[in-house]
């Protein structure tokens, strides 16, 4: 019988100078490391001529060598604002493109001061170091998403792309002040490295990594934790959990509201401390409505959390 293909790896592309040098590093190294290397650009429709940007960009990797190359149109809902939108609508296509080509990984070009950016816009929600833990190198479905540039900064990409002369294109949305993330890169970072000096975006992105091993840390006690709460019939007791560290009671809360329904994208921190101050300020409230139609209110000692 024939030997098994070997696994396909899509390099996720945009045009610009990070996701065309990851694309070109792709194609070099694919070879070498006995993979097939293919490339997907997503067409938001967001600007006039996106399509014609979009078969731009297909014919570009085509010359790289990558193949399959396909294009994808998304239509960019309304929810969560519009990068929030977009950035749904593109991973939704991303994942179908995998599935559709049978693809091992999909690789993303987010560089060191993409993270910088992310740990900063967490930092500015307020809510806790799993936001600050920026963008993981592996994540998705399976491990789906990597991200081999994330200690790369974002010069050392548009120099490669220039090294071989590779055309590429700045999406006007990367400047479009309208995008928080936009006014953060143009406005925010540098007035930081001003005040602060150039080693701001590498100690952000250190941040990130570190956050993310204490986050998981925290995850993994509360995992364990969830079980040592719970009475017989699996309620929740307010006096066992009232002993746990915050940290990982909030964690326990969080995820118990998740679990009976609650949207983990729509539960926020002011969410969860107020689930916390049935444990901690106990006054007799009444009980406590969430997204997702989840109620939760405490009767003799224990937490009942249910939808409806």
């Amino acid at each position: 019988e024939p030997p098994p293909a070997p696994p396909l790896v899509l390099v996720a592309c945009s045009g610009g100078a990070d996701s065309m040098a990851l694309a070109s590093a792709l194609a070099f190294e694919a070879p070498r490391l006995g993979v097939r290397a293919g490339g997907v650009t997503i067409d938001h429709g967001l600007q006039s001529g996106s399509d014609l940007r979009a078969e731009e960009v297909v014919l570009r990797l085509g010359e790289l060598g990558l193949d399959p190359v396909e294009s994808v149109a998304v239509t960019v809902g309304r929810e969560g604002g519009p990068e929030a939108a977009a950035r749904d609508a593109r991973y939704a296509a991303l994942d179908a493109a995998a599935e559709r080509h049978g693809a091992a990984a999909i690789l993303l070009g987010h560089t060191r001061d993409d993270q910088a950016e992310t740990v900063l816009l967490g930092l500015a929600r307020g809510s806790g170091i799993r936001s600050l833990s920026g963008m993981a190198a592996v994540s998705g479905a399976g491990g789906r998403y990597r991200r081999p540039f994330l200690q790369i900064d974002r010069q050392t990409a548009r120099k490669a792309c220039m090294v071989q002369s590779l055309p590429v294109w700045d999406d006007p949305h990367n400047t479009d002040p309208a995008y928080t993330r936009s006014r953060l890169r143009h406005e925010g970072l540098p007035a930081l490295e001003k005040a602060l000096g150039k080693g701001v975006v590498e100690a952000l992105a250190r941040t990130a990594r570190l956050s993310r091993d204490d986050a998981d840390a925290l995850d993994a006690w509360a995992l364990q934790a969830e079980a040592s709460v719970r009475d017989p019939s699996g309620h929740l007791e307010c006096a066992k959990l009232y002993g746990l560290p915050p940290a990982v009671r909030r964690r326990v809360l969080r995820r118990a509201a998740i679990e009976a329904g609650a949207p983990a994208g729509s539960l926020f921190a002011r969410h969860v401390e107020e689930l916390d101050r049935l444990i901690t300020g106990w006054r007799g409230q009444g009980a406590i409505n969430l997204p997702g139609r989840v109620v939760v209110r405490r009767q003799g000692g224990r937490l009942v959390i249910r939808q409806g």
